[in-house]
């Protein structure tokens, strides 16, 4: 996720423990499963997208004056090179904005193995450039794109910043929050028609709270981030950033353009509270897994009970970012380091596969 220019840091004599007011016990922080690191940058990351070959993806925000690659491959020997190639890659204020990646926010692999590419084309996070917000997808085998839309500033007005996507490739839908102003954009792939939805509504809403990562204070002014399809792509599950509860809509309410705003909103179902999370996603067990950022821990909602279980915690897992599903249910994350000016390790990207999955 992005970081907000606008943060407050203040250093406070808290606990880490108890700093989100969700308290969790000493014991309960252990890890449940054996992670290990995948691959490292000295640049900052926050999406990662594995498709089924196992081939790995990831992008880099243009949030620096100095820019390299927005979409990289992470090749078998280790290397970083662009994707889908070194002219999608580049760009300036003179070029046309809808023919680069400007700042790509997310990666992600559809259901038919296709690499979509989220650049809500607002470096800096100082406004969107016109004609560049863009929803991108890659044919894995040709390396080439085959499919762009291109967001004009109703759908992606100046303060807003698309952040991230989940694709419905049965009803060829996606869907893409909007944490800059709060609200969720929905696309008719097929047509290429968009819609800007529960724009108004308080569940796409910062919660004005104040989050506590490793002892510091943040004000962060975050909306609608995290987003999630549901197995059986009947469910969408979004938060804030700056919010610790999650919320869900029926997906063919979001398909359906006769409903007013106020109408669609009614149909926005509470969850629960389960700690502020940046990226969420759900497993090949079912469950929902969500990026811990206040307790650099990897916490899982089980849909059916309620509950929430904290699955990793450690200290290396230094602001939980994006999640990807592999092939075989492995789960990779990115570790993105938002809350740290001056981060003294590389960003990192690490995995784990579910006990219940590790023999299948």
């Amino acid at each position: 996720m992005k970081r907000s220019l606008d943060s407050i840091f203040a250093l406070v004599l808290v606990l880490l423990l108890f700093g989100a007011g969700m308290v969790l016990a000493q014991e309960q922080l252990v890890s449940l499963y054996v992670f290990e690191e995948v691959s490292n940058s000295d640049v900052v990351w926050t999406g990662v997208a594995v498709s089924k070959e196992g081939r790995i993806f990831v992008n880099f925000p243009r949030w620096s004056h100095v820019h390299g690659i927005s979409v990289a491959e992470i090749t078998a020997s280790g290397d970083m090179i662009p994707y889908p190639d070194e002219n999608m890659n580049k760009w300036d204020p003179s070029m046309k904005p809808n023919g680069h990646f400007i700042c790509v926010q997310s990666v992600y692999i559809d259901d038919s193995n296709g690499l979509w590419v989220l650049d809500p084309a607002s470096p800096l996070i100082e406004g969107t450039i016109e004609g560049g917000p863009k929803l991108v997808r890659i044919d894995l085998e040709k390396n080439s794109v085959v499919q762009k839309i291109v967001f004009g500033p109703v759908i992606a007005p100046k303060e807003s910043y698309l952040n991230d996507v989940r694709i419905d490739s049965k009803e060829n839908y996606a869907y893409i929050t909007d944490s800059g102003t709060g609200a969720i954009v929905v696309v008719d792939l097929s047509t290429g028609k968009s819609r800007r939805v529960l724009y108004d509504h308080y569940s796409t809403k910062a919660e004005g709270i104040t989050l506590v990562i490793e002892g510091r204070e943040f004000q962060l002014d975050v909306h609608v981030d995290g987003i999630a399809l549901d197995p059986q792509r009947e469910y969408l599950y979004f938060q804030a950033l700056a919010g610790r509860n999650l919320y869900r809509i029926g997906t063919r309410w979001l398909r359906d353009d006769s409903l007013k705003e106020e109408d669609l909103g009614k149909m926005v179902e509470f969850v629960g509270t389960t700690g502020a999370a940046d990226g969420i996603a759900f497993g090949r067990d079912g469950k929902l897994y969500l990026t811990s950022i206040e307790y650099n821990a990897i916490r899982r909602f089980d849909p059916e009970s309620g509950n929430t279980e904290v699955v990793l915690w450690d200290e290396k897992i230094k602001w939980p970012d994006s999640f990807s599903v592999g092939p075989d249910g492995t789960i990779y994350f990115t570790v993105s380091q938002l809350h740290l000016d001056e981060p003294g390790e590389p960003y990192r990207i690490f995995r784990f596969k579910p006990e219940s999955l590790q023999n299948k």
